[in-house]
């Protein structure tokens, strides 16, 4: 009768754990609740600056003088200039390859179309009974269909009469 009753937990266990429909692939999480003591940055020290202007308007989640900018004080220690971190759009030198890349018209919501069919192939293929129990990464399977040969890819491009000079040389027969 204990058997039974082990066995019979065991198997609702299975079949409970077969259940989940979770999109994420890839199984990168910690394994702990606790806080991330790499997520604290501290800020800058609180100074006047020289000109009041120069202070951001006030708006919720909005930037701060004391913030941290860890990839602006990089490149600032490095001997660089922080300020070309900063998102301005396209660039000038960049105008001709956007207007040539957009000259078949560009799709507006692209961008949403495309999370929301990814989220649905990684639903459609997300973890089977084992890999959910033993919490490993299928991302490699999920998208295999999707993967493309690169030795294939380089044959083709070879017998198109491409020229190849990254590729690794011909291999004579």
């Amino acid at each position: 009768m204990r058997a039974f009753a082990l066995t019979t937990m065991i198997a609702v266990g299975l079949a409970v754990a077969g259940c989940s429909n979770n999109p994420q692939l890839m199984n990168i999480q910690s394994g702990q609740d606790g806080p991330d003591e790499f997520a604290i940055l501290p800020t800058k020290p609180l100074s006047m600056p020289a000109d009041l202007n120069v202070l951001p308007a006030p708006s919720p989640g909005g930037a701060n003088i004391t913030d941290p900018t860890p990839f602006g004080d990089a490149v600032g220690a490095l001997g660089g200039n922080p300020q070309r971190l900063a998102d301005n759009g396209i660039a000038a030198a960049d105008g001709g390859l956007v207007n040539y890349s957009s000259r078949y018209g560009v799709q507006p919501g692209i961008r949403s179309e495309l999370a929301v069919a990814d989220r649905a192939w990684r639903s459609a293929n997300s973890r089977r009974l084992l890999e959910t129990l033993a919490q490993t990464s299928v991302y490699m399977r999920a998208y295999r269909p999707m993967m493309l040969d690169p030795t294939a890819e380089l044959l083709r491009w070879r017998r198109a009469g491409a020229q190849t000079p990254s590729a690794p040389p011909r291999i004579e027969e």
